[in-house]
């Protein structure tokens, strides 16, 4: 798996490459990275569920009103938590 700094990068050349002007900011546990969300794409259902596809490869994310415009976010841990794996039929350590 990439570290979080790659995936962090990856976010915005992908968001870049959408068309939009991601800013990348550094908040302590995780990486935000911000865009205003161009009007045309507000009309356009495509521009929609491409940027939804990219939003959700991020740990956690979404769309906030402010005096500019609608603002999209995308954040990445920087130390995520390890995946837990689960158990399925017996322990092969039992009898």
């Amino acid at each position: 798996m990439p570290s979080p700094e790659a995936r962090a990068e990856a976010l915005v050349r992908r968001f870049a490459a959408a068309g939009l002007t991601p800013r990348k900011r550094d908040r302590g546990n995780h990486t935000l990275i911000e865009m205003k969300v161009p009007d045309s794409a507000s009309h356009s259902r495509q521009s929609w569920q491409e940027l939804l596809t990219l939003l959700r490869t991020a740990d956690w994310f979404g769309l906030a009103s402010s005096p500019r415009g609608l603002v999209a976010w995308a954040a990445v841990l920087k130390n995520p938590r390890p995946a837990v794996k689960t158990a399925r039929g017996p322990h092969r350590d039992q009898p």
